[in-house]
């Protein structure tokens, strides 16, 4: 996966990411991660899969997408071409401990699965107060 190198924030994300997503025979779903100011957001392209196909898992800092889809052929179709993947797809990633795991929430509209990922208090940007010596500290 490659992410945006001249920000560390997104490098580290890329390094603690691990790619495990396709079918059998190689072909995978395409995949974003956003940085915005509170969170990530990853945006995963599910075309044709229903809500119901859709599994979204958390466990020990693994978020784990899974995805099902059949062809739907009619009895005596006979398929001259299938581009489309058909079976179960999975893709998993390693989430850093700066990621609030508590509060991940996930939302499937025209067929892209958007998963927020809000940042924990400590990772969030914050303004640190400057001192001169003898001075106080200014409020920010």
């Amino acid at each position: 996966m490659l992410l945006e190198r001249m920000d560390p924030f997104l490098s580290e994300f890329d390094r603690l990411t691990q790619r495990t997503f396709g079918t059998a025979d190689g072909i995978g779903l395409p995949m974003d991660v956003i940085r915005r100011a509170e969170e990530l957001v990853v945006r995963v392209d599910l075309p044709g899969i229903p809500s119901e196909g859709i599994a979204v898992d958390l466990e020990n800092r693994i978020l784990t997408i899974s995805a099902e889809r059949h062809a739907n052929y009619g009895e005596g179709d006979t398929v001259l071409l299938q581009e489309r993947f058909d079976g179960a797809v999975r893709r998993r990633l390693r989430l850093p401990d700066w990621v609030d795991a508590d509060n991940v929430a996930a939302e499937h509209v025209d067929g892209v699965l958007t998963v927020h990922l809000p940042l924990a208090d400590r990772a969030k940007p914050r303004r640190v107060s400057v001192t001169g010596a003898g001075q106080p500290a200014i409020a920010s």
